[in-house]
């Protein structure tokens, strides 16, 4: 079974289906509509990139990524099995480290605008642990690089973006996953934050 599976497996899934189905018989998918909205910010930073700092470039990000991502159930997956051992203290530092770095790594990332855009299928795709919403990123040579969505259902009703297949295949977090294992197997949770919030430094410098 493929990792991506094997971590989200255990997701409730059923009124997820349900509603995603329902809506989209409706004439509208939800899940596709939360990936162009993100894209629709994300571009619109980046058109203007050129004017703003880092730091105005994470201030426009961070709620855009906040409403796209459910970035605490994200945290809690990468960091996996040691999560329930954690204290709520430590649980609320680290969440707030990877919130910091993932706003971090899209301001760094998406410093500027040559011509590229977003192009997103219209229909989510289903799977076991909510649905996937394909799409590309076509640069101005015609050349593109494919980003898949893998997107849940929350308890208030929304869907909300929980990995990034790169390429189409590759796990975001799964590679989160993999990396914190490490540095909390060595450091634990407080080298965790500091090695976080060092990445979130280190972007933020360039």
């Amino acid at each position: 079974m493929p990792v991506s599976r094997r971590l989200f497996l255990a997701l409730p899934l059923a009124a997820g289906g349900l509603a995603h189905r329902a809506a989209a018989a409706a004439g509208g998918d939800p899940a596709v509509a939360t990936v162009s909205q993100f894209y629709a910010g994300l571009l619109a930073v980046m058109k203007a990139a050129k004017t703003l700092s880092f730091d105005q470039r994470f201030a426009r990000l961070s709620p855009l990524i906040q409403h796209a991502f459910d970035l605490g159930l994200m945290t809690r997956i990468a960091v996996g099995p040691t999560w329930p051992r954690l204290t709520p203290d430590q649980q609320q530092r680290i969440t707030q480290a990877f919130i910091r770095f993932t706003v971090s790594e899209y301001a760094g990332r998406f410093d500027g605008y040559s011509g590229e855009h977003f192009v997103v299928e219209p229909a989510a795709q289903p799977n076991p642990a909510g649905v996937i919403v394909q799409s590309r990123l076509v640069k101005s040579d015609g050349d593109s690089v494919t980003l898949n969505y893998l997107l849940h259902h929350t308890a208030s009703g929304e869907w909300q973006i929980i990995d990034v297949y790169l390429k189409g295949t590759i796990s975001e977090l799964a590679t989160r996953r993999s990396e914190f294992s490490g540095v909390l197997q060595q450091s634990g949770p407080d080298g965790l934050v500091q090695v976080l919030d060092q990445r979130s430094a280190s972007l933020r410098t360039g």
